[in-house]
């Protein structure tokens, strides 16, 4: 199943049989407002704090999952999540909501893919049959707890990007109908020395890239193999930092092919979010409710999804430290052989 140094090849070809996305109003207000289960229209969400508006996003983006793949709660084997929140805190409370067995994981932005690697792992080795892959993010935690809380009204740079409101979920089985997991490359920590938490795009830049190198080494692909191959969140500063480093070293990419799910969330030309997207929830909003949607129509046969993260937290950045990063790629196709 270990496919050259970091790669798992899913032989048992899991299948994502439902999955869901639930966003808040900037997101409603992007190009993709259709594609999404269920649009906020206001941050709070009548809760008593962005917290609990956070955990609520993923609480319905998980149940719409569920009913999705039309499977009962009872159904689901095991959960594998995470976030933003120090200690994992919107799915741990999440998960006490939803009663199965949970395995927490912190992979900051890349948790998306790093959830779904693992639910597709699960499902591929037999230790389960249907797991729950979720992540989410909210703009207002995101912002206390990184940098300023919005009430503050403090200024950004035009490198900074705005965290995705949003949670995007999706049940992984052993057999069903819908698209492949084909495999999945586990990203290594890359740190270049940037500290700036307002120019993350440049800071993941290099991990994707590493990742999409380790990808294509491992399977023996090439960017010719996928109809799409998308990143996270590097969105107007990292993305073409990007595609640069991959031109470097030999891997041309073609615009057309080569995309970023922090620069499709949004409008970037009419709305405020500087840069683009990012959060957890970014990467997870496109590929579950936009991305798998063209692959069910047949508009995409094989995509590859490269979620990067960076892994700071308040404190290491109070203390100096530079902004370790890293990208967790996953493959996904129509099932078609």
């Amino acid at each position: 199943m270990l496919r050259g140094k970091q790669s798992w090849w899913f032989e048992k070809r899991p299948v994502i049989i439902g999955e869901a996305t639930v966003v808040g109003p900037d997101e409603g207000n992007g190009p993709l407002a259709a594609d999404f289960d269920l649009v906020h229209p206001e941050l709070d969400m009548q809760q008593k704090s962005w917290e609990k508006a956070e955990r609520l996003l993923l609480e319905q983006a998980s149940e719409f999952a569920i009913q999705n793949a039309r499977i009962d709660r009872g159904q689901v084997q095991y959960y594998v999540g995470g976030d933003l929140m120090n200690q994992i805190i919107s799915n741990s409370f999440a998960a006490r909501s939803l009663g199965v067995p949970y395995i927490g994981v912190f992979g900051a932005c890349s948790t998306s893919m790093e959830t779904l690697a693992l639910a597709s792992l699960i499902v591929n080795s037999g230790s389960g049959s249907h797991v729950l892959a979720g992540t989410c993010s909210h703009n207002c935690t995101a912002e206390k707890q990184f940098r300023y809380p919005t009430e503050y009204g403090s200024q950004k740079p035009p490198t900074a990007q705005y965290t995705v409101t949003g949670a995007g979920a999706a049940v992984v089985a052993a057999e069903g109908e819908g698209p492949v997991v084909e495999c999945a490359t586990i990203g290594k920590i890359v740190d270049l020395g940037i500290k700036d938490p307002f120019n993350m795009g440049a800071a993941m830049a290099p991990a994707a890239v590493d990742t999409i190198q380790a990808h294509f080494n491992d399977t023996g692909r090439s960017p010719g193999d996928y109809d799409l191959i998308v990143t996270g969140d590097l969105a107007g500063v990292g993305h073409p930092i990007a595609k640069d480093l991959l031109l470097q070293n030999n891997v041309p990419m073609n615009d057309t092919v080569f995309g970023d799910c922090g620069l499709m969330v949004y409008d970037v030309e009419k709305q405020k979010v500087q840069a683009g997207g990012s959060g957890c929830a970014c990467s997870a909003v496109v590929t579950y409710g936009h991305l798998l949607k063209r692959v069910k129509k047949g508009e995409l046969n094989r995509i590859l999804v490269v979620a990067t993260g960076a892994l700071l937290s308040p404190l290491s950045y109070q203390q100096g430290e530079s902004i370790p990063c890293i990208a967790h790629a996953v493959a996904i196709s129509a099932g078609k052989e």
